[in-house]
């Protein structure tokens, strides 16, 4: 693709990067065959290929409009356009740069920038979201539907011996998932320490910086980042093998901190190394052996991969691994590539494109009639559950209960 941009934001380090990654793009438009929202839509400016071309005009200095910010907002940022592009254009750093540059071109209204700082501010801090949820389900009773649906009730805790081992990882916690799931790490650091592994918990460390950074607020981001690489940092030296996330939409962002902080001269060594470091823990559990695990029940169940994990990590075949060489069921789900909705904030910001996305996820995951809809983050999770009744957890909780009922049986 032929490109036009202005001198001085071609001298920058986004221009750089936007102007390659224009160029690569050669117009093919299969990207659209894998895009949710042009699926929906089969409009143009809802698919990668438009939403490139708006970028591009923009960039080059045109006008633009609402209509340019209605179209950047309904991208789902899932990246399964990346996984289908044979040119592999980085889809997802242009449309961030475009965003920023939208901000600043046509700025929201006050009204909608505060609602997106009170969703970076809010659910970004753990000591907020804790009681925040505790509260929400006391009143849950008597909330509206739409607001209920994002408030899950807790599952039954799951104990964990939590005995101290030679082997240590750092589990990081999150920001929402405590709250809106604790048994997520719970059965994280339940299977952890049956097989042999000791998870060390940091309480200093705070949002990974995603939530921020697809909100516009990419200085945030960078900031939490750098918090994050302070907090881990000692653990890490003293001789952590691994930064384990249980969240894939936070594990997609923290693989990532080499890039974001390559140009910072105090942290790019750091960032590199904690990037390095970090794993999902299917793909930290494809490595362990799996079959001393005592496993009771093994049910039929409908595996929903994350976009996070199927498109920005490809940890789909992992985690399919793990859970058949733990003798689970695994039929196939139709379009299983494309995003369920949920996507962070996008389920609060864009409802009516969630719900449709949603609806059609679910009778694709349901066709199978399982027994329980596995997932790998904690907002498809939610998103999920307030869709179905059939139950929908992350699958190391599926795992972690199933070895728990097996000890407890024995």
């Amino acid at each position: 693709m032929q490109t036009f941009l202005p001198a001085d934001f071609i001298a920058t380090s986004a221009g750089q990067q936007a102007d390659t990654i224009l160029r690569d793009c050669v117009h093919c438009g299969l990207c659209n065959a894998t895009c949710p929202t042009y699926q929906l839509e089969r409009n143009e400016l809802d698919g990668p290929r438009g939403r490139i071309y708006l970028i591009k005009q923009m960039l080059e200095g045109q006008e633009v409009s609402e209509l340019t910010r209605h179209h950047l907002d309904r991208c789902l940022v899932c990246q399964s356009c990346e996984t289908t592009c044979p040119s592999g254009v980085n889809y997802h750093r242009l449309l961030d740069i475009g965003r920023e540059e939208l901000e600043q071109r046509v700025p929201r209204s006050p009204f909608a920038r505060l609602q997106r700082a009170l969703v970076r501010g809010v659910m970004s801090r753990r000591q907020i979201t804790q009681p925040l949820f505790a509260l929400g389900r006391l009143a849950r009773p008597m909330l509206p539907a739409r607001l209920r649906s994002h408030i899950p009730l807790l599952r039954t805790s799951i104990a964990t011996r939590q005995e101290s081992h030679a082997r240590k990882v750092i589990l990081v916690q999150g920001c929402v998932q405590p709250a809106m799931s604790p048994t997520t790490n719970q059965a994280a650091a339940a299977v952890l320490d049956a097989l042999g592994i000791e998870t060390v918990t940091i309480d200093a460390e705070t949002c990974c910086g995603a939530l921020s950074a697809h909100g516009g607020g990419k200085t945030r981001s960078l900031d939490q980042a750098r918090r994050n690489i302070d907090a881990w940092w000692p653990a890490i030296e003293s001789g952590a093998e691994a930064v384990l996330m249980t969240a894939s939409g936070c594990s997609n962002f923290v693989q990532d901190y080499g890039d974001l902080l390559a140009d910072d001269a105090v942290y790019a060594a750091r960032a590199q190394r904690v990037a390095g470091l970090l794993k999902d823990i299917s793909e930290f559990l494809d490595d362990e052996p799996l079959e001393a695990l005592p496993i009771g029940e093994r049910q039929r169940i409908a595996w929903h991969c994350p976009c996070t994990a199927q498109h920005g990590q490809s940890l789909d075949a992992p985690t399919r691994r793990v859970l058949t060489r733990l003798g689970f069921e695994l039929p196939p789900v139709r379009d299983s590539h494309l995003c369920c909705g949920s996507a962070g904030s996008y389920s609060l910001f864009q409802p009516d494109m969630a719900r449709a996305l949603r609806t059609r996820k679910l009778e694709a995951l349901q066709a199978s009639d399982p027994a329980q809809i596995v997932t790998a983050n904690i907002g498809c999770q939610v998103h999920l559950s307030a869709g179905t009744e059939t139950p929908v957890v992350h699958w190391i909780e599926l795992v972690a209960r199933s070895l728990d009922a097996t000890l407890q049986s024995g």
